[in-house]
């Protein structure tokens, strides 16, 4: 059952909501075709409950109205068209004041902060022409330096009850940060907010550092590092900085690591004597398998949410395409068939779609397809585009896009499953590689 707010819903696996009547208690949605208007919703400044929250009412409130309206499904009504405003938590909602203006969703709340600088947020969330709170309200609390998450957490709670799908704001990102002209970029690991905010880096530039990605928990990244000469995998504490190579075997090189879901075995492409295939090493006994034996090359694994499959690309076939196969090896399946090269291949957390890149007729795209190969759908198209990544909730990828030229310069964008709302993530400077976080806890 899905609670809805009115008449319209974002897009949920490329379809879209039927309308729906206005009624008390939880709406029935039924999941069908088409394209809709954004929802259109007021979020009234949050009121500061003493003095010393003045500053981060308005800020948390943007960043709610900012979270809500990237996502392409929400439209946010301006502050000069309403005809109420919103003084205290505590007060009744004038619904025909916010029906007037067409607001299908209002969310309103309060901030505080308290004598030894704790934050407390509360909200409501309102169905307008129901007349009614979608949901209870809920309060939520930090540090005052945490202010920005805890108006993700708010955002994420409005975006579920409303499209009935989780949430993704409260998210980070971990991508190579580069700067440097595009013959000698210095090339360094980042993490950010999914939105570009609160940037840090995690390693210096001193050597070339590729394909980082997230653990399953968001606390470990795996990545690449080229520091001794060749390629060597590294595990990274994000909290602590410290990290390790992993499976450090003379006249080897490995690349493209990816975490299991159970978060204690990886797999990677081990290259030795000129052939490359895939493997798997347990991170508590250090024991290292074997999952493929052929001439070909075998690299960018990814696992399906539960753990069970793989799929990886692979030149086997002549050209560069996709493979399904058993998680522990086994015979691999082919799914890619359309014209062209395919790679970078990446399991949905819902586990219904497969995202890659494809190279054709001297294009990239970001594509998506269902884990048998049908489907398939091309969501970017650009002069470069690489290296998918999934938000939390499944309905979102960030993907890396350079630009052409001698001066052309590498960006981190996002785009729906759909292939709507192409957006550019606002972050200062050049990035690539992004691997998206599960939700923060």
């Amino acid at each position: 059952m899905l609670r809805l707010l009115t008449a319209i819903l974002a897009l949920v696996l490329g379809h879209a909501a039927l309308p729906a009547q206005a009624q008390n208690g939880p709406l029935r949605i039924v999941i069908d075709e088409g394209v809709i208007e954004p929802l259109p919703f007021a979020v009234p400044e949050f009121v500061a409950e003493n003095a010393a929250a003045a500053e981060y009412a308005q800020n948390i409130t943007r960043v709610i109205a900012a979270d809500l309206e990237g996502t392409g499904l929400f439209r946010e009504i301006p502050r000069e068209a309403f005809l109420s405003t919103v003084t205290s938590f505590a007060s009744p909602v004038q619904y025909a004041d916010w029906k007037a203006i067409n607001a299908q969703a209002l969310i309103t709340g309060a901030v505080s902060v308290d004598g030894s600088g704790r934050l407390s947020v509360k909200f409501r969330l309102y169905d307008v022409y129901a007349q009614a709170p979608l949901g209870d309200g809920l309060q939520f609390g930090g540090a005052t330096g945490s202010w920005r998450r805890v108006a993700h957490k708010v955002a994420d709670q409005v975006y579920a009850r409303i499209t009935g799908e989780g949430g993704y704001f409260d998210s980070r990102v971990v991508f190579v940060a580069e700067r440097g002209p595009k013959n000698e970029r210095a090339k360094q690991l980042a993490i950010m907010d999914y939105d570009g905010a609160n940037m840090q880096a995690l390693t210096d530039a001193n050597s070339i550092v590729i394909a980082p990605r997230f653990s399953p928990t968001g606390d470990r990244v795996l990545y690449t590092s080229y520091e001794s000469g060749f390629p060597r995998i590294y595990l990274l504490d994000v909290a602590t900085g410290q990290r390790r190579v992993l499976d450090d075997q003379p006249g080897t090189m490995t690349f493209a690591p990816r975490f299991a879901p159970d978060g204690r075995r990886v797999q990677f492409s081990l290259s030795q004597g000129g052939n490359t295939d895939l493997y798997e090493l347990d991170l508590q006994t250090g024991r290292r398998s074997r999952l493929t034996d052929a001439p070909s090359i075998e690299t960018a694994p990814s696992f399906s949410p539960d753990g069970s499959q793989i799929v990886f690309e692979s030149d086997r076939s002549g050209t560069q395409q996709l493979y399904v196969m058993p998680a522990n090896g086994g015979e691999p399946r082919r799914i890619s068939f359309g014209q062209g090269r395919y790679g970078t291949p990446v399991w949905s957390p819902r586990g219904d779609y497969i995202a890659f890149t494809k190279q054709n007729q001297g294009r990239f795209h970001i594509g998506v397809m269902r884990t048998d190969g049908s489907e398939e759908r091309l969501l970017t198209a650009s002069f470069l585009d690489e290296g998918p990544t999934w938000a939390p909730n499944g309905r979102v990828i960030m993907f890396t896009r350079e630009t052409a030229g001698a001066a052309g310069a590498p960006g981190l964008y996002t785009v729906d499953i759909t292939g709507r709302n192409l957006r550019k993530v606002p972050y200062q400077g050049q990035g690539s590689d992004p691997s998206w976080s599960p939700l923060q806890p």
